[in-house]
């Protein structure tokens, strides 16, 4: 079997249903089906046929993979439905709203032996792969220092609303949860270290919002600080905001190693800073990969370059979950929501917590 031999379907009609749905074209996986919150929802997203229930696409022996792209606190019971029903699962994160639920869904898929995975895609930006192959060479030396951000503005005005401002939808963290989720689990990639305890200052700035014009209070956190220990030895210290003007989507970091730094950003993905104490520092470009040097590479891309190796996985012989695999499963799902539940409470208690594993 090769990938061009299976086919997906996708639950959810928004922004990260169509990401799903392009990158899957562009990996020549047909997409045979979209469920929405209802069909007409999923007849006007055009993303492809609709169908009238989730149950309706399990039921259909053709689809081999069920892509969860629909509201966080959906994920829980549509990520089990499918893993029961014999379906591969890819999830966007969280990967539950709860660490109970996440290591749930985890233990389900390995009980399965269900390929899995969850769309943490910065991994598969090339000079992020690039930094990793670099840490775990010792080019940098022993790490020391984790710092770095990921600001963005969409959310600066008290006009500004989204489902995820709702902790029901969208959990009890919300920069936390959508945005520091990428920032942890990229730099504990990159550094090859779990992160072991937390130190946390959740701000909700903007306590009181207009939906549809109508006063509304919020409870979940527009900025985050975050103090981090890990089990290697290193420590971190990461920015969150969804209130930075300015910021469309800037998640950054940089890696303080004994013998050479690096330093990413997402806003400008193709070049990989390398900081040295005697010598020049260095801009590496990316080399070639899917495209020549010199033709930018970004955010879709990542997706393209994640669901490429976990088809080549559903592929594989055996047809089950590989022992090993290069791309971030659902035990890093799992992971993030530990890391997430640890945050919260030392956010609560204002002390260090450790992640509870």
């Amino acid at each position: 079997m090769t990938e061009l031999d299976l086919a997906a379907a996708i639950v959810g009609t928004g922004f990260m249903a169509r990401a799903h749905a392009e990158s899957l074209a562009r990996n020549g996986v047909p997409v045979l089906g979209v469920v929405g919150s209802s069909p007409e929802r999923a007849a006007a997203a055009g993303i492809a046929e609709p169908y009238l229930s989730l149950a309706e696409m399990l039921a259909d022996d053709r689809v081999d993979t069920v892509h969860i792209c629909s509201p966080n606190h959906c994920h829980y019971e549509q990520s089990l439905a499918a893993l029961r029903a014999g379906k591969h699962v890819i999830c966007e994160k969280p990967l539950a709203m709860t660490p109970a639920q996440a290591c749930e869904i985890r233990d389900t898929a390995e009980d399965l032996g269900l390929v899995n995975a969850v769309c943490f895609i910065s991994r598969f930006y090339p000079l992020c792969q690039e930094a990793a192959t670099c840490v775990a060479s010792g080019s940098v030396g022993s790490v020391r220092l984790v710092t770095g951000n990921y600001l963005q503005d969409w959310l600066a005005k008290d006009t500004d609303w989204n489902w995820r401002l709702d902790p029901q939808l969208g959990g009890p963290l919300r920069v936390v949860g959508d945005i520091g989720s990428h920032w942890l689990d990229l730099v504990s990639f990159v550094c090859g270290q779990r992160i072991e305890s937390v130190m946390a200052d959740l701000a909700t700035v903007i306590p009181q919002r207009f939906q549809d014009s109508e006063p509304t209070a919020v409870a979940t956190e527009d900025t985050a600080g975050v103090l981090l220990r890990f089990e290697g030895g290193a420590r971190g210290v990461l920015t969150l905001s969804q209130v930075s003007p300015g910021r469309k989507n800037q998640l950054a970091f940089e890696v303080s190693g004994s013998d050479a730094s690096l330093a990413w950003g997402s806003e400008n993905p193709e070049q990989l800073w390398i900081g040295h104490r005697d010598e020049p520092n260095q801009v590496q470009l990316r080399a070639d990969s899917d495209y020549p040097a010199g033709h930018a590479q970004g955010y879709p891309d990542a997706f393209k370059a994640l669901f490429r190796a976990v088809y080549a996985a559903m592929a594989s012989a055996s047809g089950n979950a590989p022992v090993s695999p290069d791309y971030p499963t659902f035990d890093d799902g799992l992971e993030q929501v530990l890391i997430g539940d640890a945050i919260a409470e030392s956010a609560r208690l204002g002390r260090w917590v450790p992640v509870q594993r």
